[in-house]
């Protein structure tokens, strides 16, 4: 008995020992170039750690709590796979180690969403054929408490893997190594249907007066959380809901094709409130510390869907995400956004001006924190929406849109217009209204050669009616007869904005806009817990 509990102390002392990496590093990953690279990890305390890659060799000792970390110094894209090994009282060696471009992927499902799932995916998919693009996929793991770890994979862009790829993450790195002819790795840390709050630290919402209710509302539902009662609840509800399924599977059995009645929905089993990911930070702790302080070069974001009733605090919710993210990287890497694309989000189409829709705010929110942030960007994708589906299947656009950014503000190439036409200012000329963009490229022009669309009008009153509007050089001058002292102008302020084609020569869609500062529909609405459904969110069709 004596020898085995001996033989237990020894290997417990000898896992103790062993230096260990986190699972970001490992074969097959990513390094980013040109940027001094921290390595990291746990030892014995006081343990002896070298690395060594390529020419380099650093050392540290493992700190107290036995934690150490390594500087490489900055290096140069390298597409030769190289060994690189971690030796302390063992020796760890990752193979198949590249040099090049690293770029971080979150958000929800138009994020999460796969190769296999986009447009043209069997093409894609048998195309794929890029050792030098990898990605390392996070598993999606929520955390109460910041982690040191995570799990997950560096894997090559081969037809075997890249079906599993994040799909805008994918062709964005695609871009971008068909452009720079350098390896590129992407960080896949995303999760369908969450919250922007879910990916930012404690810290940071604490900081902000606009969360304040939502973290009390969130702290009083946890407080109040009966596990047992609530699978209960369910159990009951589940009991009920089947035996309603059995009379209308029976009912309809009479009944002839046409006339059958619709089954309800199942039940939603419980969600403890210390589990979803959607409780404030847990996607953070879980799903983004554990990256930190990995190298890399910046950052895309695809969310928004889920705080759409929010939308006016988003305006504070993002900027305070993307501030928190680079102050944890004390780096302020470059941020680029992807504005929710155009969906009918499941209401029909109105001819009605002046409709409130958070759809819209949602986007106005993206786009104001793009312009405000420096090293901030936005792809617009007003085009490219479906109008019954709110993950629309040309990621491949998506990727390149942002790429575009990218390319032109963090690798020097701005041989191109990068972004559609972004409003900027406004005058008012008598019973006309003369709007100013940034981004016009080399001219503005409708899509489809026709007159401009979508745009509205009001006076003092605040009655919205469709505009006529003209493109006059780098500008758009908006007016009706039946509006003789304009103070705004909106333009396709709608989810499903139909027939928008405001875009500039170099084919990108301007974002929607407004010029006038009234009162947002979802202003005051900071808790998830006190949504209400936007008034009428509408599809708009002058």
């Amino acid at each position: 008995m004596k020898r085995i509990v001996f033989s237990c102390l020894l290997l417990a002392a000898s896992l103790r020992a062993e230096v260990k990496l986190p699972a970001i590093f490992a074969d097959g990953m990513v390094l980013q170039q040109q940027q001094l690279v921290r390595v990291w990890g746990t030892a014995e305390v006081g343990e002896d750690v070298k690395i060594t890659f390529g020419d380099q060799t650093h050392s540290s000792v493992a700190d107290p709590t036995g934690k150490w970390s390594i500087i490489l110094n900055p290096m140069n894209a390298n597409a030769k796979p190289a060994d690189l090994v971690v030796a302390g009282k063992n020796t760890i060696t990752l193979k198949n180690v590249l040099v090049g471009e690293v770029w971080i992927c979150s958000g929800q499902s138009n994020m999460q969403w796969t190769v296999k799932q986009a447009g043209k995916a069997d093409e894609e998919i048998a195309a794929a054929n890029h050792a030098q693009i990898r990605m390392f996929n996070v598993e999606r793991s929520p955390s109460m408490t910041p982690q040191s770890d995570c799990k997950g994979g560096w894997k090559e862009a081969s037809t075997a893997n890249v079906g599993d790829f994040s799909a805008v993450g994918y062709f964005f790195g695609r871009h971008l190594h068909q452009v720079l002819k350098v390896p590129v790795g992407l960080i896949n840390t995303s999760w369908g249907g969450t919250r922007i709050e879910a990916w930012t630290s404690h810290e940071s919402l604490a900081e902000r007066p606009c969360a304040t209710e939502m973290i009390a509302d969130w702290k009083d539902h946890v407080s109040k959380w009966d596990g047992a009662k609530e699978q209960a609840a369910f159990e009951k509800r589940k009991t009920d809901w089947q035996a309603q399924v059995k009379k209308i599977d029976e009912e309809n059995a009479k009944l002839p094709a046409d006339k059958k009645q619709p089954k309800p929905q199942a039940p939603r089993p419980p969600d403890d409130p210390t589990k979803t990911p959607h409780h404030p930070s847990v996607l953070f702790n879980g799903m983004v510390a554990p990256l930190v302080p990995y190298a890399i070069k910046g950052a895309i974001w695809y969310q928004g869907e889920s705080n759409q009733r929010r939308a006016f605090q988003y305006q504070e919710l993002l900027p305070t995400m993307v501030n928190d993210w680079r102050k944890q990287w004390v780096d302020a890497f470059s941020f680029y956004i992807v504005q929710l694309a155009n969906f009918g989000n499941g209401h029909p189409v109105t001819t009605e001006a002046g409709v409130p829709d958070a759809w819209a705010e949602l986007q106005e929110a993206q786009t104001l924190t793009a312009q405000t942030l420096d090293k901030c960007g936005i792809a617009i994708i007003n085009d490219i929406g479906e109008q019954n589906d709110i993950h629309p299947k040309n990621k491949q656009e998506v990727g390149r849109r942002l790429a575009l950014w990218a390319l032109a503000k963090d690798y020097g190439k701005t041989g191109t217009e990068y972004s559609g036409p972004l409003y900027v200012s406004s005058v008012v000329q008598g019973d006309k209204v003369r709007i100013q963009f940034d981004h016009a490229g080399t001219g503005l022009k409708t899509r489809d050669g026709g007159e401009l669309k979508q745009f509205q009008i009001t006076g003092a009153d605040q009655k919205w009616v469709w505009a006529k509007a003209k493109i006059e050089g780098n500008e758009v001058v908006v007016w009706s007869e039946t509006v003789p002292q304009p103070v705004g102008v909106r333009y396709a302020w709608a989810s499903w904005p139909e027939g928008a084609n405001l875009i500039n020569a170099e084919g990108l869609p301007a974002s929607c806009f407004r010029t006038d500062d009234f009162l947002p529909s979802t202003l005051g609405v900071v808790s998830p817990f006190k949504e209400i459904t936007p008034a009428k969110p509408a599809p708009a069709k002058p």
